[in-house]
């Protein structure tokens, strides 16, 4: 268990009673990049197939409070031989303590323990708790000829759905 100023944390695997919950927490989170230009569309949430595949997958973890109540998550999915994070969000209160990056170190723990060549995603290049956050944990931008086709699919989809062209990125943490 983890403290902070907000009290008493912990990261754990996903029910699947908990799945209605996360799309709450991603909306809530999506302002935080709003606020900072890295978004100008309409906040959206991972579909509830995404959500149920990274729970059978063994790749969705939640970090709930004292209370055993979720405030944050990631997704993780299985793309061509690494871990993809299809989502992370931690709800604006509870930002900035710890808790992204605990979620990024589980996520990279189960893709380790999995046999996972690395984990991939998608973000904002500027955002500092996006594209320099992840650095900081050991990702790397990919360029053009060394993202594969999956990740370059993920990013003309996000472009498509709103997110600034100049803004993202691939990045990859490879073991």
């Amino acid at each position: 268990m983890m403290e902070t100023g907000k009290g008493a944390w912990v990261i754990r695997s996903a029910r699947s009673d908990e799945l209605h919950l996360l799309a709450a927490i991603e909306i809530d989170a999506f302002w935080a990049l709003y606020d900072v230009g890295a978004v100008a569309c309409e906040p959206t949430s991972l579909p509830i197939d995404v959500l149920q595949r990274s729970l059978a997958e063994r790749l969705l973890f939640v970090a709930v409070d004292g209370e055993d109540r979720p405030f944050g998550f990631v997704a993780g999915i299985r793309e061509d031989g690494s871990v993809h994070i299809a989502e992370i969000d931690v709800v604006r209160r509870w930002q900035k303590k710890g808790v992204g990056r605990g979620l990024i170190e589980a996520a990279v723990a189960a893709a380790r323990a999995q046999g996972a060549a690395g984990v991939t995603l998608t973000t904002d290049r500027h955002a500092a708790f996006n594209a320099p956050f992840y650095a900081s944990a050991g990702f790397r931008i990919l360029d053009d000829g060394e993202r594969p086709a999956v990740l370059t699919r993920i990013l003309e989809s996000e472009v498509a759905h709103g997110a600034d062209p100049t803004r993202r990125v691939a990045m990859a943490l490879r073991f």
